[in-house]
């Protein structure tokens, strides 16, 4: 039972079909894992959710920054960007089954010796203390007070974690790890304001998955959310985010030997341009 692992979709439907083809994807007998972010920026975000949706036990998603900007959106806790595209979504006649579905999303897969999160892990974070994190940020999401969570849900305040944390700034850590962080410092103090590849390295601080010694090592984290990054394979990381949104490529790689299936992709800005 092969497992294919996605890079970030962001509502590119007809480059995420086509990957399925490429790969062979057979829903009887292989699994995909999409890294989150499955909508907002694309042509057809609507699309990509009742597809992955339709797969059912066959793929697993974890929530990323845009999926969770879109239950915002859609419970009234936040506004629509100008560069959002998921008013398809909110306009759709199964609207209310689409996003009841995203929202029960996990924010951390965990299987074995691999992990699947969108952003990354803090170094000090074993996975079973990461697991442990995202469940309780994932029943406040579900529960009757989730509007109390996205009230407080965004902030780049506290940066980094504490045993001592409670309440809104204990998820609220846990959120930006797991769906918002590319840098942070060795003593695990994250940092949003910097969103290059590893060329623009902010001073005192450094990629998350190269913090020495984290406690989550010996572990495999795939993960996405960084199109900067690109496609970048080590021992213990897999970042898939290689920027179909802006024309580059849809990557799958099959995590059983680590084989890269990509799909090229355009910038879908361009195909609305007069040919």
């Amino acid at each position: 039972m092969p497992t294919y692992a996605i890079g970030d979709v962001q509502g590119c439907s007809h480059e995420l079909k086509s990957l399925v083809d490429r790969i062979g994807f057979d829903p009887a007998n292989d699994r995909l894992w999409f890294v989150g972010d499955l909508v907002n920026r694309g042509p057809d975000s609507a699309g990509v959710l009742r597809f992955v949706k339709s797969l059912g036990d066959a793929a697993v998603t974890v929530l990323g920054n845009h999926d969770l900007h879109l239950l915002m959106v859609s419970e009234g806790m936040e506004k629509l960007h100008k560069s959002d595209t998921v008013q398809d979504v909110l306009d759709a006649p199964d609207r209310g089954e689409l996003l009841e579905w995203l929202r029960h999303r996990p924010l951390l897969h965990v299987e074995k010796e691999k992990v699947l999160v969108h952003a990354g892990l803090l170094p000090s974070w074993s996975i079973e203390k990461a697991a442990i994190l995202a469940a309780e940020v994932e029943k406040a999401l579900t529960g009757k007070d989730r509007h109390d969570l996205m009230a407080n849900m965004y902030g780049n305040k506290p940066s980094c974690w504490e045993d001592g944390l409670e309440g809104h700034a204990r998820l609220r850590v846990v959120i930006n790890a797991m769906t918002r962080m590319r840098f942070c410092s060795t003593d695990g103090r994250m940092e949003f304001s910097h969103k290059g590849g590893l060329d623009k390295i902010p001073e005192g601080y450094m990629p998350w998955f190269e913090v020495p010694h984290p406690s989550w090592s010996g572990a495999t984290v795939v993960f996405g959310h960084w199109s900067a990054l690109g496609l970048l394979v080590r021992k213990h990381i897999m970042a898939l985010d290689t920027g179909c949104l802006w024309g580059g490529a849809l990557t799958a790689v099959r995590l059983e030997d680590r084989q890269v299936f990509q799909v090229s992709c355009r910038a879908w800005a361009d195909l609305m341009l007069p040919q």
